[in-house]
């Protein structure tokens, strides 16, 4: 009667660099976050300490923190900008706000290099920052380049005007189809409606399941974003 072979057991350096690889997991992600967000604060910080002298700025404390070097501390930098870009952004919503923007822009658009730059940026942010309604609706599956693959999209809206009278009689969507790694640039599909399928998880989830090509995907254990009522309303 043959005996039934060992199991292969693995080594000791085996061990040790499975051990290093699952705590890279877990340290490199922790490590680069931190050095992100403090490059980003000493960077900000760096550009507009300099532009507030410290009188100036101890003029406006209370008495008991006016004796503090309140400028050496991290991240104060970055507090001011973020008031002062709260307080920009409050200013442009008034009438006079508007007008200047508009007179800046203006004033862009004779620029041939940095007219380029600066509407490329700016659309950027539209998408990213918006919270109106021309940001898209949800996530969805649309079968791309060929029936057969699915592709991860986003719905924008109903498809409206020439192009809904010149395909025909059947309801379209608008379908922002994103490239990865980078979800700025892509396509402008019109499908028809009932080969659209909506997804649950989140625009955000679904962003970073674009970005990552694949590799961070949704929990789906974790309730999506999107009801079952607002699914079924495409539109």
């Amino acid at each position: 009667m043959s005996t039934p072979p060992r199991p292969h057991r693995r080594g000791f350096f085996a061990g040790l660099r499975a051990s290093f690889l699952t705590g890279l997991v877990v340290v490199a992600p922790a490590v680069l976050t931190i050095w992100l967000i403090t490059a980003v604060v000493e960077f900000v910080d760096s550009r507009v300490i300099p532009l507030i002298p410290r009188e100036t700025l101890r003029r406006f404390l209370p008495e008991n923190l006016a004796h503090m070097d309140l400028i050496s501390l991290p991240g104060i930098g970055l507090v001011i900008a973020l008031l002062f870009t709260l307080i920009v952004g409050f200013f442009a919503k008034g009438f006079i706000g508007r007008s200047l923007i508009q007179w800046g822009e203006d004033l862009v658009s004779r620029m041939p290099v940095v007219r380029s730059i600066y509407n490329a940026l700016k659309q950027i942010a539209e998408t990213v920052f918006a919270q109106s309604s021309t940001s898209f609706n949800r996530a969805c599956l649309v079968e791309y380049p060929r029936p057969g693959l699915w592709a991860v999209a986003f719905v924008s809206t109903d498809t409206k005007g020439e192009i809904a009278q010149k395909i025909g009689s059947e309801k379209l969507i608008s379908v922002f189809l994103p490239t990865t790694p980078n979800p700025t640039s892509g396509f402008l599909l019109f499908v028809p409606e009932k080969d659209v399928i909506a997804l649950d998880m989140s625009i955000e989830d679904a962003a970073k399941l674009i970005i990552s090509a694949g590799l961070v995907a949704p929990d789906p254990a974790k309730p999506g974003q999107v009801t079952r009522k607002k699914r079924d309303e495409i539109s």
